[in-house]
């Protein structure tokens, strides 16, 4: 009883705390200097209010996530950056696979299109599941945030989807913060051509992401 009142009181929750503060949400991560100002503004405790920040737009999935990181390299350098944004996401990774393990298909159907959901768990149960998963994290221009919650539905363990998920997405973190970190060194033809090699492998990723999800299913050994 308890668990089947969980399901409309934490989808009103989420779905409340974006429409509510949607604009502050998106006015302050709509660019990198807009969340770095926010950031600085924490004062003593910004890499942690950076830290919650990256957390919070793993969970609350409408927010873009490659501005924090960007934005992390920026305040904090490459290694710092990388590392506090890496920590955010595990943090955030966590909350939206428990939230749809505890709360069930039902959670999960109510954030995104039913279509979706189940293609994902579909390739998610092939006997090559985890390598289908890391090309998922991998490649650009892929939504992501929709597998930390299908993976809660899976029989994955959470440590092994979280070092899955990691190993991922940590070359797109340290290119983010590579970025952030030569625009904060005026080394602006660095930071130009990595934000055109990332635009570009994001744009390739977006345009073709459906026959990038065909091959992963064919290599997953699963078709829908």
């Amino acid at each position: 009883m308890v668990a089947v009142l969980s399901y409309p009181l934490m989808i009103t929750g989420i779905l409340l705390l974006g429409f509510v503060f949607r604009a502050q949400l998106l006015d302050i991560f709509s660019t990198p200097e807009q969340l770095k100002v926010w950031i600085r503004d924490c004062g003593i405790v910004a890499p942690l209010a950076f830290l919650a920040a990256q957390a919070f737009q793993v969970i609350v999935f409408f927010i873009p996530g490659e501005v924090p990181q960007i934005a992390g390299g920026y305040l904090f350098g490459v290694w710092l950056g990388s590392l506090l944004s890496t920590l955010g996401i595990l943090l955030g990774s966590t909350v939206s696979f428990l939230l749809s393990r505890v709360l069930g298909v039902p959670f999960v159907y109510a954030l995104f299109p039913p279509g979706q959901v189940n293609r994902a768990r579909h390739v998610s149960g092939s006997p090559r599941a985890k390598v289908t998963f890391f090309l998922f994290f991998l490649i650009p221009g892929i939504p992501k945030d929709i597998l930390c919650y299908v993976a809660g539905l899976t029989p994955i363990r959470l440590p092994l989807f979280l070092l899955i998920s990691t190993l991922g997405r940590l070359p797109g973190i340290l290119g983010s913060a590579l970025m952030g970190h030569a625009a904060a060194d005026k080394r602006w033809l660095l930071a130009g051509l990595l934000f055109v090699a990332s635009a570009l492998l994001f744009l390739l990723g977006f345009l073709f992401r459906s026959r990038v999800q065909t091959l992963l299913e064919r290599i997953s050994g699963r078709r829908p």
